[in-house]
């Protein structure tokens, strides 16, 4: 047997052991968190996983990880996927500052932050977007100032998803505003808990909170915590949003996250909803449109799949742009298939008057017209596409 085949059987082995029932199947993943507590089998699945590094399985051993190469990661995920186990960690702490961290971090930040990430220990939020600074970033007027061993941060962020459930929050803020709008920024590391941070969650159209408005006044951080140093903020915060892309986009390997499986379960509705007695989908159009959505489907996999193997860096720097936006294109038409296809059954909000199941149909599809704004807007994901891909002139 040779060393992959024996890691794969000892995986395999370990899992069977230790992975919980109640860890297994469909279902919402780990998020370290404060304020959340998680159901038992999740906790017990989170920490065992975490002693054996798997919750961000690339990452140095000092970290919290398991160095596993590139084919041992491989092998982890199929192995996963093959008992059905919930990914045991994700969020922007191994997804997007974590993996930051590990490239512009120092090492008293690494050392400090990249251990509790990788235990699940705090839950991250992420301050980019400004009332008057969304798709120009850079025109973010949020301060932080220095005072003795603190910054003292004021200004206001926007579209902070989960906020209101967050321990932390990775803010990019103006410390040299004298100097050229892109060249005066950091990237700081802020405790939520504080007197001077504020959340307000913000209603959405699908009629949940996730997204919210966060108020920093007189809120502090150390020093030391800002990422890869003053004024170099642009440059940081353009390589994590690399890695929030590839999130988005289902190939970002910095945790564990490609594990996760993702049936939208298109196929399935449309057909209890739309066929006959023999299973045959009547309407000839929406026939076609899920043919042509189930091969999209299986190539947005294949593709995903690809640029894992492919991927030299924890990060596939312009492929994710690529990848988030077919991803979330994909996303939607599945969910306007399901929905023509339920008809009258599509529209309710009211678990009285329509199963649960379809009230939740409901409200994804109106939360995934989301998604070609979230991390990055399209345009800006195309306008990357022709610059950075295609090498088209501006």
């Amino acid at each position: 047997m040779d060393d992959l085949n024996r890691f794969r059987q000892e995986t395999r082995d370990w899992l069977n052991e230790n992975c919980p029932q109640g860890a297994r199947g469909p279902g919402p993943m780990s998020i370290g968190s404060r304020s959340i507590k998680l159901p038992v089998d999740l906790t017990l699945w989170l920490d065992r996983m975490a002693q054996k590094g798997w919750t961000v399985p690339l990452w140095p051993k000092e970290y919290g990880g398991a160095e596993l190469d590139r084919d041992q990661y491989r092998v982890l995920i199929e192995e996963l996927q093959r008992i059905n186990a919930r990914t045991p960690l994700t969020g922007r702490g191994v997804n997007y500052i974590g993996p930051t961290l590990l490239e512009y971090g120092s090492d008293e930040q690494k050392a400090r932050w990249l251990p509790r990430i990788a235990r699940g220990e705090g839950a991250w939020a992420m301050g980019y977007s400004e009332p008057g600074a969304g798709s120009d970033l850079a025109s973010l007027t949020t301060r932080a100032v220095l005072k003795g061993d603190e910054y003292v941060i004021n200004g206001r962020k926007t579209w902070t998803s989960d906020a209101v459930d967050c321990d932390y929050i990775f803010v990019l803020v103006r410390t040299s505003p004298d100097k050229p709008k892109h060249l005066g920024i950091s990237l700081v590391l802020v405790d939520m808990q504080q007197p001077g941070v504020q959340v307000h969650p913000i209603r959405l159209l699908s009629g949940k909170s996730p997204f919210c408005e966060t108020v920093f006044d007189n809120a502090t951080t150390r020093a030391d915590d800002v990422v890869g140093g003053v004024d170099n903020g642009w440059t940081v915060g353009k390589r994590l949003l690399q890695f929030e892309r590839s999130t988005h986009a289902g190939i970002n390997i910095s945790g564990s996250q490609g594990g996760r499986n993702d049936d939208s379960g298109v196929p399935k509705t449309v057909v209890s909803y739309a066929s006959d007695s023999d299973g045959r989908i009547v309407n000839p159009a929406l026939r076609t449109r899920l043919v042509n959505y189930t091969m999209n489907d299986a190539a947005q996999k294949l593709t995903q799949k690809r640029v894992i193997e492919e991927l030299k860096s924890r990060a596939p720097g312009f492929a994710s742009s690529a990848v988030k936006l077919t991803g979330a294109l994909l996303k939607q038409e599945g969910d306007e298939l399901m929905v023509d296809a339920m008809g009258i059954r599509a529209v309710g909000v009211d678990d009285q008057q329509f199963l649960p199941s379809e009230t939740a149909i409901t409200r994804n599809w109106l939360y995934g017209k989301s998604l070609t704004i979230a991390g990055g807007t399209k345009e800006i994901q195309l306008n990357i596409i022709a610059k950075r891909v295609l090498g088209l002139p501006d």
